[in-house]
Formats: structure tokens, sequence, C-alpha cells
């Protein structure tokens, strides 16, 4: 099929879908992608999608191994949003990540495409995770710039302070949920000028727990969730070995 309309997204687990359980779609997963592109295409029949997506990519990876197979697809659309995995490293050295991402966005912006970038999420209702808010605030300096040197649009997920909610993060508070998912798609439209009829799902209550269930439900995460993710990065291994784009060419939602 010839599409006059091509939407790719890059990225991560965030844009893959985690967290968004979906076992009809390829990697089990749906998410904010997905719902974009059932917008943007739904009353144009040229329109195709592809997300080459992986979980658990750094930055690296994602513009070795994501951008050129994106130019290939001559997109008139990319969102991109690489970096998370780097900035939860015990050592990264910003400054130099986001040299190599700048050169990635070129290229992308090169295509003549609209090209939608992110900032990180602030982090700081997270005891484990909000000590990393002072690296992702240096990242986000840098992909404002970043942004505005190539003319990219700019969805800056720092300042939705409607995901201090937890009803927006699954359970291993690592990924949006459902309604995380569901909100991002609308910011995303929203920052692409793009009418929508997305309807964020009620959220799960979180209840309020007493001293000793917080203490036990924190050592269920740990044992569930933090152990399995921390094992990971000790021994080289990620959550998307093994794993494919969920949709390396152009296709219909």
């Amino acid at each position: 099929m010839d599409f006059s309309a091509r939407y790719v997204a890059l990225g991560d687990s965030f844009t893959e879908g985690v967290g968004d359980e979906d076992p009809s779609r390829p990697n089990g997963v749906r998410g904010w992608a997905d719902r974009v592109a059932e917008q943007l295409g739904a009353a144009d029949p040229g329109f195709g999608y592809a997300n080459l997506a992986i979980r658990g990519r750094k930055l690296r990876q994602i513009m070795a191994e994501q951008v050129d197979a994106a130019v290939e697809l001559k997109p008139t659309l990319v969102t991109v949003y690489a970096g998370a995995n780097d900035i939860f490293r015990p050592k990264v050295d910003i400054d130099d990540l986001l040299v190599e991402y700048d050169a990635g966005i070129r290229k992308l912006t090169a295509t003549g495409a609209t090209v939608v970038m992110f900032t990180g999420f602030d982090s700081r209702g997270s005891k484990i995770f909000g000590t990393t808010r002072g690296r992702t605030a240096i990242y986000n300096e840098l992909v404002r710039g970043i942004a505005g040197d190539h003319g990219a649009l700019l969805v800056d997920y720092w300042r939705f302070s409607e995901y201090y909610d937890w009803g927006m993060w699954a359970q291993d508070r690592m990924h949006m949920s459902v309604a995380g998912h569901a909100n991002m798609a609308k910011r995303v439209l929203t920052v692409l000028e793009h009418d929508h009829s997305i309807e964020v799902p009620p959220m799960t209550p979180v209840p309020e727990l007493s001293r000793t269930e917080a203490l036990r439900a924190n050592a269920r995460w740990v044992r569930e969730f933090a152990a399995p993710w921390v094992v990971r990065r000790v021994t080289g291994r990620s959550s998307g070995d093994g794993l494919k784009p969920r949709y390396a060419q152009l296709t219909r939602v």
C-alpha cells in the first residue's frame, strides 16, 4: 500500500507501550503511540504507522538501531523519546549522550518530517527514582535546546502534574498505566493540534495503607519488580532482549 502519511514511533518501553497490556497486539501491549496512530488515521485511508521502539533500549541503541530504519520508511511524522534508561544508570555523561541525540534528531528532521520530542518526567514523588531528578533536569534543558535548534515539537512531560497521581502508573511503578498511556496520547495530539476522541479511563484508586501495609507492599514491589530490574542491569541483560519492533513496517492499526 502506498501510504501518503507515515508516522514512525521510536524509543524504549515508554513508546513501545509497556504498562498498557493488550494480548491481541504485538509484544502484548498497546500504548499511547498506538492510540495516536488510531486517531491520526481514523479519517485518512492513506495513513501508515510503524513502531520501532523496544523496551530497555538506551539512547545510543535507539540512535543506532532505529533512526536509519525510520528514515528508510520516509516518515512524515516521527516521535522519539530516548535517554530514560541511561539516566537510571549509576554513571552517565548527559552532555556527551545528548550530542548523539542531537545528531539523530538532525537526521530525522532532514527528512522533512515533523519530529516530536519529549522531556523526562519529574519523579519527585518517588523516593527511589526521585534521586535522578537532577539528572533529568539537565537532560530536559539539553532536549529543549535540541528541539529548538532543529524545529522539533516538544511534549513537556516534566510539567504534566497529573502524573503525580499513582493511578497513572502501572504496578511496577516504572511504566504508565492504561490511564497514563491514554492521557499521554491526548497530550501528544494536543501538541500536534489534532482533534481526538480519546477518553482517559477511570484510574484504579490507590488505597491508603497503614505503615505495616505500606512496608509489605514496598517489600513485594522490590521482590517482584525492583530486584529483577537491578539484576538485569548488573548482568548486562535487558527486558527487550529477543524482542522485535512491534510494527517494523508501515501498517494500519
